[in-house]
């Protein structure tokens, strides 16, 4: 079943609206609801539209449409047909009712009046054999998410390492960037030092051959 719901903004992870969760869930999801945050960092313009991340017991499925991410934490036995089918049910209501507002608003959970239809499309998609039996009925499911093969599926963990080689990686260009200037000052003075080593002697002899004519013809 779909443990919890949260709708943010795609270009800066701005919370939108979010289920209202008993403390027994929010304690169970604690760890699950951090990683939701880290996937809503993680979401750049290129990202998959439609996108699976399973983690322990859980699956985190999130789908973007028009600037707004909608992402569920569902039971990883739950049929990701139906997950997405209620992430479509959402996006398509949550654009009718707040569309225009959602590039305006500028403080958190703006739209948690939302809240009570999330709750009652959560209780249809509750018993699985009755959300598809309405999803079969009513012809909801687009094209798109009938086939669910083509939803990317990823895990936590490689999301979460691939995370530490990005930062890894920002750290080592700036390391290198650093090192490399050091190196060029190092360089720039060693060269340097090299020409005087190499011309320092002729130029002490020509000073002293100029000193010698200079007394001569004082």
């Amino acid at each position: 079943m779909v443990r919890s719901t949260i709708i943010v903004r795609a270009s800066d992870a701005l919370p939108l609206a979010a289920s209202v969760d008993d403390e027994q869930t929010e304690q169970t999801l604690q760890e699950h609801k951090q990683q939701a945050k880290l996937i809503f960092r993680r979401i750049t313009p290129n990202a998959e539209p439609r996108c699976s991340i399973e983690s322990g017991q859980y699956t985190l499925h999130y789908l973007i449409a028009d600037n707004v991410v909608f992402l569920s934490i569902a039971d990883k036995s739950y049929p990701r047909k139906l997950a997405f089918s209620f992430l479509d049910e959402l996006s398509k209501e949550f654009a009718s009712t707040y569309g225009p507002k959602v590039e305006t608003v500028r403080k958190p959970y703006a739209f948690v009046g939302f809240d009570t239809f999330m709750s009652k499309t959560a209780r249809l998609y509750q018993d699985t054999r009755t959300a598809s039996a309405a999803n079969s009925g009513l012809d909801r499911l687009n094209d798109d998410l009938q086939d669910v093969t083509r939803i990317m599926t990823k895990n936590m963990e490689e999301l979460l390492w691939r995370g530490d080689s990005l930062d890894r990686m920002s750290h080592l260009s700036t390391s290198l960037r650093s090192e490399s200037e050091k190196y060029r000052k190092a360089a720039k003075n060693i060269n340097f030092q090299a020409m005087l080593r190499q011309y320092a002697p002729l130029a002490a002899v020509g000073f002293f051959v100029f000193l010698i004519l200079l007394w001569r013809f004082w």
